[in-house]
C-alpha cells in the first residue's frame, strides 16, 4: 500500500494521454477529450468555426465502428479544422484540436491520404443499464488505494478537510476561509491540481450591470491508478445532468470505479459528486437561472500542485485578483446614501431598497454574516429574488461540507483579518518603492552639485 507521500508523487495523465494503452482508446473517448477543450475555452469568437468541426466529428464517432471508418472521420475532422486556420489562429481550442488530431493519427495508425467524406451522424444506441447489486458494488470499490482515508498509514492524524464555495453574484469562499465578492466575467478556473480541474463561466445578469453569475461549470476528474478513468462533468443553465458527459454515473471500468459517483439529489436542481479516492465531495446546484458550486477537499489534495504550475489564478486557492474584487462596504455605503437622499436606484435594483433587501434576506438568513450581506448585495445589484436562495443554499452547503462548525459563519472583521497578510505585503512593496524613489532623487541631486 502506498503512503501519502507516494500518492502525492503519482501524476495522473491528463489531456490526450488518456488515449494511451492504459486508457483503452475509443472514438467516444476521443470526443470526450475534445469536448473538454471546448468547454474549458468557451470564448471562441463568432468567426471561429471550431465548434462546428467538433460537433460533426462527435456525431460521426458516437458509436464504435471499424478502424478505417474512424480514420475517415478523423481525416474529415482534420480538413475541417484546417479550413478554420485563418479565423481561429491563436484560439486555444483550435490549437488543442490540432495537437489532438496529430496524436490520434499516430495512435490509430491513420494515413493522411485517403477518403475524407463528410461524416454522417448516426443515432447512438442507449447503453444497457448496469446491474448495481451489493456484490458488484463491493467489488468495484476496488483496492484500498481507492479510498482516501483507508490508504493513509495507521496512527497518522486524520486529514484536515477544507471547503470552497462559489455562488450568487458571484461570491467566493476560498479554502482559507477568505470571503470575496468578485466581477470575474467570462471563464475562470476555480481549482486545478493533480487530480481534478474545475472551471466556471460567468455571464452578466442584466445588461449594463456589473452583476455576473455562473451559467456554466466544467469539472474534469483525471484518471488515477487502478481507481478511475478520466471523466468530465459539464453543467449549464437549465441543464444539470445526473451523469458525466459520456452518460456514465461512475468512474469507468477500473477496479475502483464506484469511488467516483454522480448522485442526483433533486432532479434539475441539486447534484452531488462523490470522489472518495481523493476524499472529495462536490455539490452543484441550479438556483433560479444560475449555478452554485461547493466542495470539501483534503488539504493534501488541494496542495497537490503539478510541478512548475502557476497557481495564482485558481480562485479557490488564492481568491480573485485584486482588480476583480468588489468592496462590500463601499457598495453598502452607496446604497444607504442613495436611499437617504432619495436618488433613483439602478434599473437592476428596482423593487428593492436597502431595508427591503435586508428584510427579504433575513427570512432565510437570520444571522447577519457575510452570507446575509452577499444576499443583500445580490438583491440590490441584480433585483433577482432567486439570489436569496442561492445564498441560503451556499450556507447550507457550508454546514454539510466545512470541517469546523465554529467557522460556518464569517463576518466582515474575519474577512478583513484574512486579507491582512496581503495588505501587509502591498504596504511593504509600496514603502520600498517610495524609499527607492527618494534614494534615486538624492543621488540625482548630489550628481548635479
Amino acid at each position: 500500500m502506498q503512503s501519502p507521500r507516494e500518492r502525492s508523487e503519482v501524476r495522473p495523465r491528463a489531456g490526450w494521454m488518456v488515449m494511451g494503452k492504459r486508457g483503452r482508446p475509443s472514438a467516444l473517448d476521443v470526443c470526450r477529450v475534445l469536448a473538454v477543450f471546448l468547454s474549458l475555452f468557451p470564448t471562441v469568437s463568432l468567426q471561429c468555426k471550431i465548434l462546428k468541426c467538433n460537433s460533426e466529428f462527435w456525431a460521426s464517432t458516437s458509436n464504435s465502428g471499424p478502424e478505417e471508418e474512424f480514420c475517415t472521420a478523423l481525416r474529415a475532422y482534420n480538413s475541417c479544422v484546417r479550413r478554420t486556420a485563418r479565423t481561429c489562429r491563436g484560439d486555444l481550442a483550435y490549437h488543442s484540436a490540432q495537437h489532438g488530431i496529430e496524436d490520434l493519427m499516430s495512435q490509430h495508425n491513420c494515413s493522411r491520404e485517403g477518403p475524407t467524406s463528410q461524416p454522417r451522424a448516426r443515432t447512438a444506441l442507449p447503453p444497457p443499464p448496469p446491474p448495481l447489486t451489493p456484490d458488484s458494488q463491493e467489488r468495484s470499490d476496488g483496492p484500498e488505494m481507492c479510498h482516501y482515508e483507508r490508504s493513509l498509514p495507521r496512527n497518522t492524524a486524520p486529514p484536515n478537510y477544507t471547503h470552497c464555495g462559489f455562488f450568487g453574484d458571484p461570491h467566493l469562499r476560498t479554502f482559507g476561509d477568505d470571503f470575496q465578492t468578485c466581477k470575474v466575467e467570462g471563464a475562470w478556473p476555480l481549482i486545478h491540481n493533480k487530480y481534478l480541474s474545475v472551471q466556471v463561466t460567468n455571464t452578466p445578469v442584466v445588461p449594463g450591470s456589473m452583476a455576473t453569475a455562473t451559467s456554466k461549470l466544467t469539472i474534469i476528474f483525471k484518471n488515477f491508478q487502478e481507481c478511475v478513468d478520466q471523466k468530465m462533468y459539464h453543467a449549464e443553465t437549465d441543464e444539470l445532468p445526473a451523469a458525466f458527459a459520456d452518460g456514465s454515473k461512475n468512474g469507468g471500468d477500473r477496479h475502483g470505479a464506484n469511488t467516483l459517483r454522480v448522485v442526483e439529489k433533486v432532479p434539475g436542481q441539486h447534484v452531488e459528486i462523490q470522489a472518495r479516492y481523493i476524499g472529495t465531495t462536490i455539490v452543484v446546484r441550479q438556483v433560479g437561472r444560475y449555478l452554485t458550486f461547493a466542495v470539501r477537499m483534503p488539504e493534501e489534495v488541494v496542495n497537490s500542485v503539478e510541478e512548475g504550475d502557476d497557481q495564482d489564478l485558481y480562485l479557490c486557492l488564492h481568491g480573485c485578483p485584486a482588480n476583480q474584487r468588489i468592496d462590500f462596504r463601499n457598495f453598502k455605503a452607496r446604497s444607504a446614501e442613495a436611499q437617504s437622499t432619495g436618488r433613483p436606484r439602478s434599473t437592476a435594483a428596482q423593487g428593492f431598497t436597502y431595508q427591503s433587501a435586508k428584510a427579504k434576506c433575513k427570512e432565510r438568513l437570520p444571522v447577519e454574516d457575510l452570507y446575509f450581506q452577499s444576499c443583500v448585495f445580490d438583491l440590490l445589484s441584480s433585483g433577482d429574488i432567486n439570489f436569496t436562495m442561492a445564498a441560503y443554499y451556499a450556507f447550507e452547503d457550508v454546514k454539510m461540507l466545512h470541517s469546523n462548525s465554529k467557522r460556518y459563519h464569517i463576518y466582515e472583521k474575519d474577512s478583513f483579518l484574512n486579507n491582512a497578510p496581503q495588505r501587509g505585503k502591498d504596504f511593504l512593496s509600496l514603502l520600498l518603492l517610495n524609499v527607492l524613489a527618494v534614494l534615486m532623487w538624492i543621488e540625482c541631486c548630489t550628481a548635479h552639485l
